[in-house]
């Protein structure tokens, strides 16, 4: 009991020095957290965003940015497939179901997708969800100037059914490149939290044959999105397309292949673990700093509870537990900062590639960090402690001059 009144009495008399030392525990903790979840989830939900695809065939070029055009509609497309080529695969007894998807347009700088109707009615928008419309829409029909329209997209723009848009010309947008087609909203995307919620979805011949676009390739589209029958399909295919092959990409499969842009980022993660761990240190040296000066207005206050039966360990566990204290609360700050850091930068990621990120899942990270923070905070007051510990008693009752 007078432990814990020891420590309440020191952390009022200096409750500024106690909520900057606790604040930047707070920063340390919640930026730790953050960088490790955000690490973590953004790499499972990158890689589980295939929805009901396995494979993606496109352009020679770069699996990376074939697969990130074709299923997070970022980056720009690398080169168009014949569409007798979609037909070849689309044929192959190895394939279930085969999409072709065309880009290149956008309106108001949300990306404009060509495909047919059966990539909503035959494929999935992710593992066991099946695309679905709210009440009161349709899905467009092949063949004329109709749209189904991403949730995302809808939100932003207050697009609904029965609302009209123009294209612009090119995957960014240009106010002198629109386009004269006019197309018809028929049905709004329920949220799905992929990609597809930022994209709005236009008939592919809709797309080919829009005014300004080269007649030459009107019957080419930009990729195709693959389900296979089984793996060994895969190694077939990569065979014929990657190996055999020398005209086209065939990315599979994709979970190895969007792995591949965590490991180029690699780098980045650890910048940012870096700076969390030396904001911690900081932190930590900062709880052994305010400790440590304020043992000098204590001295005196030290001396004479040791002179009215104060044993020297009852003096050193009151530093040890003012240190763990300031952690401890530092920690419970933490948690509110990181959901602050989490709901910005799930935010972020929404808005800039369609994947959503739950700030709210549980994270063992989420009781690691703060517990090794207030560990460490622990033995930042060490230091203070053994100086309380041995403060001469008869020199510190001495009357001051």
């Amino acid at each position: 009991m007078i432990l814990w009144l020891l420590v309440r009495r020191s952390l009022r008399q200096h409750l500024l020095s106690t909520v900057v030392t606790a604040l930047s525990l707070a920063l340390a903790g919640g930026l730790l957290m953050s960088v490790w979840v955000v690490k973590r989830q953004a790499r499972a939900t990158f890689t589980g965003q295939t929805g009901a695809w396995d494979a993606v065939l496109g352009a020679r070029g770069a699996k990376l940015q074939l697969v990130l055009n074709a299923l997070f509609h970022l980056e720009a497309s690398p080169g168009n497939v014949a569409f007798a080529d979609f037909q070849t695969l689309s044929s192959n007894r190895a394939v279930a179901l085969a999409i072709p998807i065309a880009v290149g347009d956008n309106y108001l700088g949300y990306r404009i997708v060509g495909t047919l109707t059966n990539l909503f009615t035959e494929a999935e928008a992710a593992p066991g969800r099946r695309f679905r419309l709210v009440s009161g829409g349709r899905w467009f029909e092949d063949g004329y100037r109709e749209a189904v329209v991403g949730s995302f997209v809808a939100q932003r723009l207050g697009l609904k059914p029965g609302d009209t848009f123009k294209p612009y010309h090119g995957l960014n947008f240009n106010p002198k490149e629109q386009h004269e087609d006019e197309y018809v909203v028929t049905g709004i995307l329920e949220p799905s939290n992929t990609p597809a919620d930022r994209v709005l979805w236009i008939p592919l011949a809709g797309l080919q044959n829009m005014s300004g676009h080269a007649a030459a390739t009107a019957s080419d589209v930009s990729a195709v999105l693959v389900k296979l029958r089984s793996a060994v399909a895969g190694q077939q295919l990569d065979m014929l397309y990657n190996k055999q092959g020398d005209r086209l990409t065939f990315a599979w499969p994709l979970g190895t292949v969007l792995a591949q842009l965590f490991d180029k980022m690699g780098w980045f993660d650890q910048v940012l673990e870096l700076v969390a761990y030396l904001v911690a240190l900081v932190a930590a040296g900062s709880v052994l700093a305010s400790i440590y000066n304020s043992l000098s207005a204590r001295r005196r206050d030290l001396a004479i509870l040791r002179a009215l039966g104060a044993r020297r360990i009852l003096v050193f566990a009151s530093i040890i537990l003012e240190a763990t204290s300031i952690a401890a609360f530092g920690m419970v700050l933490a948690w509110g900062l990181y959901a602050l850091i989490m709901g910005a930068v799930s935010a972020v990621i929404r808005a800039q590639t369609g994947v959503v990120l739950d700030p709210w899942a549980w994270d063992p990270v989420l009781i690691i960090a703060p517990l090794a923070l207030v560990v460490l905070g622990a033995l930042a007051g060490v230091l203070p402690a053994i100086k309380a510990y041995s403060n001469p008693v008869a020199e510190n009752l001495a009357p001051e001059s």
